[in-house]
């Protein structure tokens, strides 16, 4: 049987999956939230379809997962009113709230998150195809991630508890929210990377408009009564339909203080352009990246193997963060890509419930044509397909391609696959992906594989200055949360770890007085009568 017959195999029919996995009915959802009141929406509607595709008597067949509203400019206007009012110019309830009656509604708000687990995680399975045990990971992760930001914030306040004195002038610096914050998550991780901006964002005082990726909105749904309950009007809103429609109005008012998107650079710069006062807008881009990996001479094989696997086919390559070209050196090369490509073999191929499955169905609808050009553009300047089956797909499963060797003038080269194709180039000299380093228009991350200690020296060097993270004998990678994530040139804007994202949606803000005794007096009496909000010497433990 041949690899595409193969792949065809693998669909099942709607009595094969599990009960526990089911989505037994459509998910019509008419809802979306504003100024703290849950709307039903009467217009038109986008179908959603799941890539998880189905077996019948007719055929194999997408399978109407449901649909979710397209609004118009006119509910985008409500929104974006509805926030700018709770921020109120930072005098709104939510704002000007102290920061451990926030804290208490971020807490509330993860009891009622936790008690939808199981929707949210087999809407992620059908919306974008991820695997469970994937899906519950998103899950899970995004809950200690919020958890995580509640202990941070406490520790920055912590720090800001005090006033300082130099030179005469007494003054208390802490950290205040900057406005309305636009919040775009991606659809490779559309629960997780969406609360990496808007929880930070939360919880230094803005106020949000959140629109979920094309792909993955469904899963967004049991949020909006936990959002409605644990913040307060306002705070969040949400927007649902096409960009030009519901984020060109939002833009061009001017009235968002922040664009919190993870995407590409091409769409991050065309929704930035239509802000008509650029430097009162705040980017926080999360964007692509093509992140290499060298194989040097004195590499573990079998670790680079594994790393490599896994770096460039976890959720099926589709991470800003995934292996995206595979540096070898020459003298390692045949037994490295023979090595490869017998684990590849290995690898479980499948639909999201499956135990153990490693790849599964790819969500974007043209995904797999893209992925076919690609291929058949290295091979027809030179590259071969180095592993069995590889570059076979069926409707919406691609098994991967390890293209070898890939040269400059293929696109694999270059192009951000986002998806199961491998690009090997060899080298003779680390010259060569280091050059490539440097004139990338990335600047992510890059993994580096090699057991001698001065190579791997000389080659940190020479990388800490191109990518904002190099990673020895191991895949490139977000986590763990509470390391810095950015990166270079057109990866990114801003820095998201659990600390960092709070700095990136707030701005240091200083309330100074000279050390007059009626001017001690006057701040004595305002802490401790606990006046105000930013003036204060409480210690949230």
């Amino acid at each position: 049987m041949d690899m595409k017959s193969r792949l065809e195999a693998l669909f099942r029919g709607e009595d094969d999956v599990p009960e526990s996995y089911r989505v037994n009915t459509p998910v019509v959802q008419r809802e979306y939230l504003i100024d703290g009141e849950i709307h039903e929406w009467q217009g038109p509607m986008q179908d959603v379809h799941s890539p998880v595709l189905l077996k019948s008597a007719s055929g194999i067949q997408a399978r109407l997962l449901g649909s979710y509203p397209l609004l118009t400019g006119t509910e985008a206007a409500a929104a974006l009113a509805a926030a700018v009012r709770a921020y109120g110019n930072g005098t709104g309830a939510w704002p000007s709230m102290p920061l451990e009656a926030r804290i208490s509604c971020l807490e509330r708000f993860t009891h009622l998150m936790a008690a939808e687990r199981a929707e949210m995680v087999k809407l992620l399975m059908w919306e974008i195809g991820k695997s469970h045990r994937d899906a519950e990971t998103e899950f899970d992760r995004t809950v200690d991630y919020i958890r995580d930001t509640i202990d941070a914030v406490k520790e920055l306040d912590r720090t800001s508890a005090r006033f300082a004195i130099q030179k005469g002038i007494i003054g208390q610096i802490r950290r205040a929210p900057l406005g309305v914050a636009l919040c775009m998550g991606p659809y490779n991780y559309p629960l997780n990377e969406t609360f990496t901006t808007l929880i930070p964002a939360l919880t230094m005082g803005n106020t949000i408009i959140s629109k979920p990726p094309r792909l993955g909105v469904l899963l967004h749904r049991p949020l909006l009564r936990a959002f409605r309950d644990a913040f307060p009007p306002g705070v969040v809103n949400t927007v649902y339909g096409a960009g030009e429609t519901v984020i060109s109005p939002l833009m061009s008012s001017g009235d968002v203080n922040v664009l919190a998107f993870i995407g590409t650079s091409r769409v991050a710069n065309h929704i930035r352009r239509q802000h008509p006062r650029l430097n009162r807008l705040r980017c926080v881009l999360g964007l692509e990246a093509k992140n290499p990996g060298i194989i040097t001479d004195s590499a573990d094989i079998d670790t680079a193997v594994r790393e490599c696997i896994l770096g460039s086919l976890s959720f099926n390559g589709q991470r800003c963060t995934a292996l995206k070209m595979l540096f070898v050196h020459r003298r390692v090369y045949d037994t490295f890509l023979e090595r490869l490509c017998a684990a590849l073999g290995q690898l479980r191929i499948g639909m999201p419930w499956e135990p153990d499955v490693f790849l599964t169905p790819l969500p974007e609808p043209n995904k797999v044509e893209y992925l076919r050009g690609l291929v058949s553009n290295a091979v027809e300047l030179g590259a071969t397909i180095a592993n069995e089956g590889g570059g076979s797909s069926c409707h919406s499963l691609f098994f991967p391609a390890v293209l070898t060797p890939v040269t400059a003038d293929m696109r694999a080269y270059e192009e951000e696959q986002f998806g199961p194709v491998i690009p090997v180039a060899p080298f003779d000299s680390v010259d060569v992906p280091l050059n490539y380093v440097a004139k990338s228009h990335y600047g992510q991350q890059v993994s580096i594989f090699g057991q001698d200690p001065l190579e791997i020296a000389r080659l940190v060097d020479a990388l800490v200055n191109q990518v904002c993270r190099v990673n020895i004998n191991s895949q490139c990678q977000r986590g763990p949360d509470t390391f810095p994530f950015t990166g270079r040139k057109d990866s990114a804007e801003g820095t998201l770890s659990v600390s960092d994202a709070l700095r990136v949606f707030s701005i240091r803000t200083v309330v100074a007085t000279k050390g007059t005794e009626s001017n001690k007096e006057l701040l004595r009496h305002i802490v401790r009568e606990r006046s105000s909000a930013f003036l204060s010497t409480d210690f949230i433990l």
